[in-house]
């Protein structure tokens, strides 16, 4: 049998790649207001342009991945990476006049990356010959996991002792892990993986019940994932009064921490995936719903921490649901299930938001905000967050229904 041990650090460090580039702009939103005089509103856009671009990837992997060479296309993803973090580190830092275009350029291009990275390395390691796996997939997402919470560590030790002015250094020290990706690839054999021979041969894939039931399962897990992961920070200090530091480390550096738990575990011990995904659609309700109405801010820090524990699963957890029910699984399925993820990702927070502001701008609700003792935007937040909740809420049956479905069809198989 072949070794593939090169082809994995690969693919891991590609995942952390990603961690980097989905990352990065948020921890310097503060630093470029600061040096470049951006407002909010276009720092709030690079997040969308980040989540905008990677959707376009896959949608158009989802109907024209068969025009594509897949194994040149895995090996240029780092390589893209690379390439946008130098624009987005080194283009501001000579032309700081125009500091926003390039940063917004730059998040284009990786963002670009990480698309392809979300459509090909799942795939990639589904093709590698495995004993179990399942627990191979999540240990690929565990490390995006553990690659979040350690590049946040490493990114906010290093702004405190160098100075926010010294965000360019830390943009082109990280692109030293797409680098190394890029390098690793190039030492790597690729193996075949399928794709529909046409546009239609996708398309008719689509009227399949079973897929668009996965599709949607995986809407809900990104949506209830993303939405506290890029909620936390902001909710911590505004609603819980936690300063923003301990915010910025505790709400995401903690929730990467939680999710990297989740999915190491499973990767080591995991089974019975069906039950794992209930499991964490209800304790994420719960948490949302403990994190919404508690006013202790001990107990907000923890609920937002665990949430990460919580929706570990809901993402690598569809991607296994859809292996079983697809076992040729071949790139189009990836990539429609990486759209459906980042459509939740996209559509979550966001919906979060409008409520969040149209609560602040409610005079019932301000007075209702008045008379439970809290602020305006308190309670916004409050608000935002129980709407949040209808993710892993909706998740609850769907996932209900999935298992009951998959193990039906599997006993019956047992039986004949």
């Amino acid at each position: 049998m072949k070794s593939f041990k090169t082809l994995k650090y690969a693919c891991y460090t590609t995942n952390v790649t990603m961690s980097i580039v989905g990352n990065l702009s948020p921890l310097l939103f503060l630093t470029f207001r600061e040096l470049y005089g951006i407002s909010y509103s276009l720092l709030g856009l690079l997040v969308l342009i980040n989540f905008s671009t990677q959707l376009i990837i896959d949608l158009i992997f989802s109907f024209f991945s068969h025009r594509f060479n897949i194994p040149m296309a895995v090996r240029l993803t780092p390589a893209l990476a690379a390439l946008g973090l130098l624009i987005y580190a080194l283009m501001p830092f000579f032309f700081p006049e125009n500091a926003y275009l390039w940063i917004a350029l730059g998040t284009v291009i990786f963002s670009a990356a990480s698309g392809f990275a979300e459509v090909l390395i799942s795939p990639v390691i589904a093709a590698i010959p495995s004993d179990d796996p399942d627990r191979e997939m999540s240990k690929l997402h565990s490390i995006y996991a553990w690659g979040v919470f350690f590049m946040i560590i490493f990114a906010s030790t290093f702004l405190f002792l160098l100075g926010r002015e010294s965000w360019h250094y830390l943009a082109l020290i990280l692109m030293c892990v797409p680098i190394l990706s890029a390098l690793l690839f190039t030492r790597s054999e690729i193996p075949e993986m399928k794709t529909p021979e046409k546009a239609s041969g996708a398309l008719s894939m689509l009227r399949d019940r079973r897929l668009l039931a996965c599709v949607l399962a995986i809407f809900l897990g990104g949506a209830a994932e993303c939405t506290m992961a890029q909620w936390s920070s902001g909710y911590l200090e505004n609603a819980l009064g936690i300063p923003k530091t301990m915010g910025d480390i505790f709400g995401v550096a903690l929730f990467g921490l939680t999710l990297g738990i989740g999915r190491t575990m499973y990767a080591k011990h995991g089974k019975n995936i069906g039950k794992v995904l209930i499991f964490c659609a209800v304790s994420t309700s719960v948490c949302y719903l403990t994190a919404a109405v508690s006013n202790i801010p001990l107990i907000g820090l923890i609920a937002c921490a665990m949430t990460g524990f919580c929706t570990s699963m809901m993402w690598p957890g569809n991607l296994i649901v859809m292996e079983h029910r697809f076992p040729s699984a071949g790139v189009f399925l990836y990539a429609l299930m990486a759209a459906g993820g980042d459509l939740g990702a996209s559509i979550g927070p966001q919906l979060v938001g409008l409520i969040t502001d149209f609560s602040i701008a409610n005079p019932t609700i301000s007075e209702l905000a008045v008379s439970l003792s809290l602020s305006p935007d308190q309670l916004g937040m409050k608000l935002g967050l129980l709407i949040g909740m209808l993710f892993p809420l909706c998740a609850i049956p769907l996932f209900i229904k999935i298992y009951r479905t998959d193990s039906a069809k599997n006993n019956k198989q047992e039986t004949k």
